[in-house]
């Protein structure tokens, strides 16, 4: 266990600066292709729009084996610009480099600190501005970022993230997880007084953290809209099945600690957009439906005596249904994996074996759900298909009562099989 993320030599280099006004950190790994525009348009941006104030620019590295770091040493900023480079320590993974960053801007008493991503190919030096302002001319606290996407990049968002945030915890807040936020000094206190920085969702799930406990905490929360997002964007068939498992067991932790908070919302607002106007149609991402069928069919095969056994006979016999279908006419109804999603979360609650088995043995049900929305939006562009997420996100809100109801009835349920133990 590490009392601090910041190595001997990276604290020096703080005192060595001293204080600033504004942080921006860069957590990056093994992004030698990326971090020198994402620098670049940073650099600009501080230039543009802060330039009367002390800026340090800070790349948390996670020990990168490529030429990230060297591409940063060789980037020359602003004479007027800090840069800081360093190696974070502690577990691996975006929470720890995260975390350094935090302790960095509550060592500096910033005024306001901005977190970014290394491989961002669309960040512009606007991102700077719509970011910092609310915090340094608004008085908001923590600002989410909003992004035009194709409607098939962030399928965890649309599909999960979006809808159980704002359900659960009564905020529109559209990227929960984002990547680009801003907060406050007092946020970043915050943080890192928290007793998170050796679990698992230091390692994989420090955006959804971030935000739920913002909510939580009642911090003055507001958007930012950035514009397009253009990144490292995955076809969800081949490469978000890891993803969804970590950021759902992570959900699904935090709804355990805060039962009495989203228990007693009932209804949601929405939380206040500054930042860019208008949307540009983004870049496609190609999405293999074909494959996204057959991995739901062949967990079918494999687990459905198990996802019998956990789901509701309404919810098990639609997904019966779905895996008789084939791409023509496939679909999996948004009543359906709102039930699904529910009874999955009061089952991890009172499960008490493995309970990242529990989500790898679902995560075919994910693959099924992205199928259905990719065929229903199929011939819609992104911004027709954005009115299908918010339809779906009502649903998930006028059907909280079953999550209720579901979480209740499934703990009566496994302590009838422990007295039976």
């Amino acid at each position: 266990m590490y009392y601090t993320a910041l190595r001997p030599y990276a604290l020096k280099r703080l005192e060595e600066i001293g204080s600033a006004d504004i942080l921006i950190g860069i957590p990056s790994y093994n992004n030698e292709q990326t971090i020198a525009h994402v620098v670049q348009m940073v650099s600009h941006g501080l230039d543009k729009y802060f330039k009367d104030h002390k800026n340090v620019i800070m790349i948390a590295d996670g020990g990168s084996t490529d030429d990230t770091r060297d591409v940063v040493k060789e980037f020359q900023l602003k004479p007027w610009q800090e840069k800081m480079l360093s190696i974070y320590r502690g577990p691996s993974g975006k929470g720890t480099a995260f975390r350094s960053i935090f302790e960095a801007a509550v060592m500096l008493d910033v005024k306001a600190c901005v977190v970014v991503d290394s491989d961002i190919r669309s960040i512009t030096s606007d991102w700077v501005h719509y970011l910092l302002q609310p915090v340094l001319e608004k008085g908001y606290q923590y600002v989410t970022p909003v992004y035009c996407r194709h409607k098939y990049d962030g399928t965890i968002t649309n599909n999960v993230v979006y809808n159980l945030t704002r359900a659960l915890y009564g905020k529109r807040i559209r990227q929960p997880i984002g990547g680009d936020f801003a907060f406050s000094k007092d946020v970043a206190a915050y943080y890192i007084n928290q007793t998170v920085w050796d679990t698992e969702i230091a390692r994989f799930g420090i955006d959804i953290w971030m935000t739920t406990q913002a909510i939580v905490q009642g911090f003055k929360i507001c958007q930012a809209n950035l514009g397009v997002k253009i990144h490292d964007a995955k076809d969800p068939a081949v490469h978000l099945g890891p993803m969804f498992r970590q950021v759902v067991w992570t959900i699904f932790h935090l709804m355990e600690q805060n039962e009495p908070c989203w228990k007693e919302i009932k209804k949601s607002a929405p939380v206040k957009i500054f930042g860019a106007e208008g949307c540009s149609e983004p870049e496609e991402v190609k999405v293999d439906l074909d494959k996204l069928i057959y991995n739901f069919k062949i967990g079918f095969k494999q687990f459905r005596p198990f996802w019998k056994d956990i789901f509701a006979p309404a919810s098990y016999n639609d997904i019966k249904k779905a895996a008789k279908m084939d791409a023509s006419d496939f679909t999996i109804p948004t009543e359906t994996w709102v039930r699904i999603l529910y009874e999955l979360a009061a089952t991890f609650h009172y499960w008490p074996m493995n309970r990242n088995k529990l989500i790898d043995l679902v995560t075919p049900l994910y693959n099924a759900r992205v199928a259905s929305f990719v065929r229903e939006t199929l011939d819609m562009s992104s911004f027709e298909a954005e009115k299908v997420v918010e339809k779906q996100a009502e649903v998930f809100e006028d059907q909280k009562g079953y999550l209720i109801k579901m979480w209740d009835r499934k703990r009566k349920k496994f302590e009838k099989m422990s007295e039976k133990i």
